[in-house]
């Protein structure tokens, strides 16, 4: 086979890229930190996030109750708000400055206050007011005791107006406590769980990190030990663009293939969580998310200097890239600046369209939007790659030029000197006849 054929270029690229993928493969597996991000952390951070809230929804949230009232009423109001599986009354307290003094101490996340004129007032078919107060640190916290106190007042609503009401049948009961039935039912999240809401785009976001994190360590290592000499083209194997890019992106896509599948197909069922997605639309939409995040992360790659940058620069965006998602804040209501700003992340389709697919059911033809997306932004960043990777090898070749050129003149100014020094002789010196 002729050198300069189209079959032996191919050939011989595709043994370069070979080699470069074994390398990349060796060096990953021989770095520890590089080891831990790609391996390690995508294993077992799953499982400690799952776990954390595999219980899906909080229960006995402790508050202190301040009874006022001291009736009959007010003390069946606090026994059903106690019998809640989501509330638990821990104190009793004397006065709103106490339970105060409790929250103050995290000792309890709400408090209850019944005031002193709440069964007379309901006496004289006037309004009463039991005031609530939650600690809105965590929400779940705020969920809990709010809407359980609703819960309980709606219950002891219907029963006095079932007393105060001159009917004779339980329908004309029905009627007056809910003249306008409805039934709750939650969609794409049937038990309401924190777990079900918030997981799989977490999921997502941890392989999207994971990857940038290794990436740029990666890159980070090589820079501080000066490898990147191997890319000039006197090196046979580097001798290409494409090789280079294809090379290594073929490592990490290897990689995360087998990482990507125990943490989007093997969590959600080991800890019962909602996932709807059939095997072949995770491969559907893992594939462009995978590829379109390692262009991503080795085009970041070039401004990792040290090692240590990129744990500044990619831990820094990970609460920022979630919210920008859409999961847990609505992305009608971000600003369109935000909104614009999360479109170059790859991490912002893939959660989209996996919760779609995931937990809504969702098919194929319904996420088009973020599928062509992510196809596209493995296009731009692939190109992007291979252009920063060229500004790279330019920058090599000079680097190597002026360091030879500056050996070549050491070596000739060594040399005249050289010279000079030998072609100087001493004369002898006479002190006469």
């Amino acid at each position: 086979m002729e050198k300069d054929s189209l079959l032996y270029k191919i050939k011989e690229g595709i043994q370069d890229s070979c080699y470069i993928w074994a390398r990349e493969m060796r060096d990953s597996f021989k770095d520890e930190g590089v080891l831990i991000f790609f391996i390690l952390v995508p294993i077992f951070y799953p499982l400690l996030y799952s776990w954390i809230y595999n219980n899906q929804v909080v229960r006995n949230v402790p508050v202190a109750v301040i009874d006022q009232s001291k009736s009959e009423m007010s003390r069946e109001f606090i026994r059903k708000v106690d019998a809640s599986p989501d509330v638990k009354v821990a104190y009793h307290c004397n006065n709103l400055e106490e339970a105060k003094d409790l929250v103050g101490k995290q000792v309890v996340k709400g408090i209850v206050y019944i005031p002193g004129d709440f069964q007379s007032k309901v006496a004289r078919h006037e309004q009463a007011v039991v005031s609530v107060y939650c600690d809105m640190a965590i929400m779940l916290y705020y969920k809990a005791v709010y809407q359980t106190t609703v819960a309980v007042s709606t219950g002891m609503n219907a029963h006095i107006q079932i007393a105060q009401s001159r009917n004779f049948t339980d329908h004309e009961d029905a009627v007056t406590t809910k003249p306008l039935d409805y039934d709750d039912v939650p969609i794409f999240n049937s038990t309401t769980g924190y777990g079900d809401f918030i997981i799989p785009g977490v999921l997502i976001l941890i392989l999207h990190q994971t990857l940038l994190l290794g990436i740029g360590l990666a890159a980070g290592t090589a820079r501080e030990n000066n490898r990147y000499q191997d890319l000039i083209p006197t090196s046979k194997h580097y001798n290409g663009l494409f090789r280079i890019v294809i090379g290594k992106s073929m490592c990490y896509f290897m990689i995360y293939c087998i990482i990507a599948a125990w943490v989007v197909m093997a969590i959600p069922k080991l800890f019962g969580f909602v996932h709807l997605i059939s095997l072949r639309e995770c491969v559907a939409i893992m594939v462009p998310f995978l590829l379109a995040t390692i262009f991503f992360g080795m085009m970041l790659s070039c401004t990792i200097r040290y090692r240590e940058n990129v744990m500044l620069l990619v831990v820094f965006t990970s609460v920022p890239l979630l919210f920008m998602s859409g999961v847990s804040w609505p992305q009608a209501n971000m600003p369109g600046v935000w909104q614009a700003v999360a479109y170059f992340f790859p991490s912002t389709f893939g959660m989209r369209a996996f919760i779609r697919l995931n937990t809504m059911g969702a098919s194929l033809s319904d996420v088009q939007v973020e599928y062509q997306a992510l196809w596209i932004q493995t296009l731009v960043y692939f190109l992007l790659t291979c252009a920063v990777y060229r500004f790279q090898l330019n920058m090599a070749k000079k680097h190597a030029l002026d360091h030879i050129h500056s050996l070549r003149e050491k070596a000739e100014r060594a040399k005249a000197a050289k010279k000079v020094t030998g072609a100087t002789t001493v004369l002898p010196t006479t002190t006469g006849e």
